[in-house]
């Protein structure tokens, strides 16, 4: 497949967990990676490094994947990082808006300072915001954007206000986006997992608490990256072409 035909994905927050599961199917998968991150640039290259191993050297047309340092929170660096991509492969066909923060440990809201709420809603929601601007001005026809909230919403535990309600913002921008690039053929959806074993998960949590969520699903067990990164590539597939404008819960049951 050469690079002219070689559909072409972003993914936000790729150099570890989650995103960077899903950067590495995506690339089995034949597209070619933008691999996101913020402040990690060695784990982002390393994340290429495996992406070139796979499949081919940097410029193979079966396995390609460059790193691209931007804040997903600055309109500026956003819009430098679909520059880029365009740059190198000539557009951008799918946006996985994966980059995101939790807060340190559960927390209610009457402990809550500006500083942490004001962190949490600039990652997940502005920065969600601003890739959806971008998205929806330069994906081409044909293209898939794929958003991520979270499963905390339906659980509605108290410690996670803060995180939930900017997640569910972001449920919000999905539905509405799908139906706002009406006749172009690109579908919206947005992923929404469960307790999923990253670092991001287990920041904060006690052994104990841990397991607890381990055992809240009726699968009995941690969500691992690759069972997110299956749901996303169906979603960005022919076979996912008809599904817009939905939340699906990637949780194994938990809510």
């Amino acid at each position: 497949m050469g690079l002219s035909t070689q559909k072409i994905a972003i993914v936000t927050g790729a150099s570890r967990g989650i995103g960077r599961a899903i950067a590495k199917r995506l690339s089995l998968d034949g597209f070619a990676v933008v691999v996101n991150y913020a402040h990690n640039r060695e784990q982002a290259e390393a994340v290429v490094r495996e992406i070139h191993g796979e499949g081919g050297d940097a410029m193979s047309s079966t396995s390609s994947a460059i790193a691209l340092q931007g804040d997903v929170s600055d309109a500026h660096d956003v819009e430098s990082l679909f520059d880029w991509a365009e740059k190198t492969y000539g557009g951008v066909d799918v946006l996985i808006n994966n980059a995101g923060i939790q807060t340190p440990k559960p927390i209610d809201i009457a402990d809550t300072d500006d500083e942490l709420y004001d962190k949490i809603f600039n990652i997940n929601t502005r920065g969600t915001f601003l890739t959806l601007r971008q998205a929806a001005r330069r994906l081409r026809e044909g293209g898939h954007i794929v958003n991520f909230s979270t499963s905390a919403i339906g659980l509605a535990m108290p410690g996670y206000a803060i995180y939930s309600g900017a997640k569910i913002a972001v449920e919000i921008f999905t539905n509405i986006m799908a139906k706002e690039l009406r006749g172009r053929n690109i579908t919206v959806n947005a992923i929404a997992p469960g307790p999923t074993a990253t670092d991001l998960f287990y920041q904060g949590k006690s052994a104990e608490l841990i397991e607890k969520f381990a055992h809240k699903a009726p699968l009995e067990r941690l969500g691992q990256p690759d069972d997110i990164a299956s749901a996303v590539a169906f979603l960005v597939s022919p076979e996912g072409s008809w599904v817009n404008g939905q939340i699906l819960r990637v949780n194994g049951g938990i809510v």
